[in-house]
Order: C-alpha cells, then structure tokens, then sequence
C-alpha cells in the first residue's frame, strides 16, 4: 500500500481557503509545505506531491491562484525531511529537455534519491500565451512532443556512468572521461548534444509519475511511468483503469506490478460520520457556485454554461464533444462518465467538483475511511491512494 499527500492551496475543497481551521500562513511562505512534508514524513507517507499551472487562473479574484514553483520548493523540502519522496510536476511542452534533467538530478543530488517527477504535458490555453504566443498545441502534438523529450531526459540522465567519478586528489583525476558520454540527439523537437553537466544522480533517474488518462496518456504512462495518479468518482471505472493499464504496461514490456496505480482520495475524517458529515457541510456553505460554474467552463475549454439552470438535471448533451476540446481529456471523460450515471443537476455537480475536482470524496470515521482504502486496495481498483485533504493542515 503506497500512500502519497497531495499538498495543494489550503486543502483541496475550492473553498478551503476561507474555513476558519485553515492555515493562516501565506501560500507563498516555505514554512506551509515544510510543516506539511514534516508531518507527512512522521505518519509514514511515501511520499509528497506539488502540481503546478503555468497561469493564473481567471477566478483569482474569488480563490489563491498563486503557489511558488514546484520545484523550487522540493529543494527546500529536501533539506526539511529525510526520507520521505518528493514529487514535482513539471511541463515537457514548456521547457527544455536539458534544464529538466538538470533540475530534477539536483533534487535527486540534494534529497540522497528522494526525487520524483511528475510528467505533464499542459493543456491551458492561457499558458501557452504565456510561452511564445503561439497558440496552444493539440493534445496529439504534445503527447509527440512528450514522447521525444522522453527520449532525450532519460539520455542525459544516463550520459554519467555511475563510476564516472573518480575524487582523486592525489592522482588529480576527478572523472573518467571515457565513462561520461555525449547523447547528440537530433530529432523532430530537440537538437540536444550533451551530455548532462552534473554526475549521475542516486537513483539514476528520478522515480517517474504521471496523469494522464486518455487512450493516449495511458500508453504514455504505461510506457514510461513509474507511479500513475488517476482520479475515479466510483470503484467500478477505477478497476477498470487499473486492469487496463497494467495489461498497456505488460504490452510494452514491463512487470506491471512496477507500475503504481494511484487514485486520488478526498477523505473529511472525523471522530464520528455525523461530525465528518458537518464539516462537509460547512465547507459546502462557504462555496460560491458561480465560481465552480466558471471552473466548468475552463474545464471544457471555455465552453459556455452561463445559460444552463442550477437546478436543472444535465445531460451529454449539455457539454462540449471532449474530442474537440483541447483540456485535459482525462478529467472532461471523468466528468460526462459522472454526468451519465448519476444525472446531476448542476448544483449537484459543482458541488462534486468543488470538493476535489472530479476524485473520490467520502466523509467518515478513521475506520470507515481505512475500510474503502482496503476495499479498493484488495479489490483491484489501487496499489495505493493519492490523498488530497479537504483542509489543510488537518
């Protein structure tokens, strides 16, 4: 059973910011995420997790859309914990392949081989205007793109042997330089010649993680990732993921058991279900739904649903074709599979959303929760959990 945190804003329900029990510390002081990864590292979490947009959002007038850089943070995390993983994301379509591999091998350097990427591949329009201006890449392109700069970070990890390094301050050689290899890589994307500046990192290669879970984002994940975060509102679609990727994972050649299946979880724990439930319901009343109304649309590529009645039950039809949105695919699919099953109004599903953004949410007593976390885990739904807390710290 593998556990990860997921520290995000000031817990994961959209209005978490304004709740009373919150942190009262800024999102951009480093004490927030070092507390966090302290008491992570204490209740034995695996380890801790930071994603990363590259815009701020259009609803910050109504929620903190600022966060500091992921990776920046890890550094910091790494010199505040000991042994828990560190797992950053980062964007194969807005930076380079050698910065890359030179930020995360220095994490890997700094935390003794506790670093972890986690590999994106950025679907806001907004971001890519803040990229070159010009304009957003297709979900296929960039998944090509991806599959390249793949190519070229596992390279440079691997230009370094690992006794590459020699310290020998009497002979006065430091490395053999037989043993450090260029990779002169030319491709479609990248013209990288190499190799990578720094030895090789203690785990070689950072541990891979990745989200994706389009046809396209699976094969992906099952080609190169090592742990995969998903987001399932109902066991039924999580087992099916699960199945199908550890069959995608076996196709290309790995033991699918080094493949980590990892849904997200949205757990309010209480002492009792009746009080679990009360604080459910009192981060609900500090939602504005206009505000998940706006999230809705950013969700769907800025589809309008300003005419659509809270009140009144969804359909299919209320939404976009996904395959002509260029969003995250994986989290639109989460959203129509929800709407056909359980036909929400549209209260109903902003209420779901602003809870986590399409994961599981439940609400109990430690037992309960630990009984759906076994459940899952025996039930060929997870390896493990990604946990995303209502409320931060908690």
């Amino acid at each position: 059973m593998h556990l990860n945190l997921f520290m995000h804003s000031r817990g994961h329900h959209e209005a978490s910011w304004r709740h009373p029990e919150s942190s009262p510390l800024p999102l951009t002081d480093i004490r927030y995420y070092q507390d966090l990864a302290q008491r992570a590292e204490a209740a034995l979490f695996d380890s801790i997790f930071l994603a990363d947009q590259l815009a701020l959002g259009g609803d910050v007038a109504q929620a903190p859309r600022t966060w500091l850089e992921p990776i920046t943070v890890l550094a910091a995390l790494a010199v505040s914990t000991s042994r828990v993983g560190l797992i950053a994301t980062a964007s194969t379509t807005y930076t380079e392949p050698f910065n890359l591999a030179r930020q995360f091998a220095s994490i890997d350097h700094i935390s003794n081989g506790r670093a972890a990427w986690n590999i994106v591949t950025s679907w806001l329009a907004t971001a890519a205007e803040n990229y070159g201006g010009a304009g957003q890449v297709s979900h296929a392109d960039r998944y090509t793109r991806g599959e390249e700069f793949m190519e070229v970070v596992k390279a440079l990890w691997d230009s370094w042997a690992t006794d590459a390094v020699v310290d020998n301050r009497a002979s006065g050689i430091y490395a053999r330089r037989e043993r450090i290899r260029p990779i002169n890589h030319r491709g479609d994307f990248y013209t990288v010649a190499g190799p990578l500046n720094m030895p090789r990192c203690p785990q070689g290669r950072p541990v891979l993680v990745q989200a994706g879970s389009s046809d396209t984002g699976r094969r992906f994940a099952a080609r190169h990732a090592e742990a995969v975060f998903t987001a399932h509102m109902a066991k039924a679609t999580a087992q099916e993921f699960y199945a199908d990727l550890k069959r995608l994972a076996a196709e290309e050649g790995r033991a699918p058991e080094h493949v980590l299946i990892l849904p997200g979880l949205s757990p309010m724990i209480a002492p009792t279900e009746a009080e679990a439930q009360r604080m459910v319901r009192e981060v609900n009343e500090l939602t504005d739904p206009e505000v998940g109304r706006k999230r809705l649309s950013g969700r769907f590529g800025g589809h309008d649903f300003s005419h659509l009645p809270l009140a009144r039950p969804l359909t299919p039809q209320d939404f976009p074709d996904p395959d002509t949105v260029e969003a995250a695919r994986s989290r639109t699919e989460v959203i129509l599979n929800l709407v056909r099953r359980d036909k929400p109004t549209l209260r109903q599903l902003l209420g779901y959303l602003a809870g986590a953004r399409g994961h599981f949410v439940t609400a109990g007593t430690p037992e309960q929760i630990a009984d759906l976390i076994e459940d899952w885990f025996t039930d060929g739904a997870a390896d493990g959990f990604n946990i995303m807390p209502p409320l931060l710290p908690t």
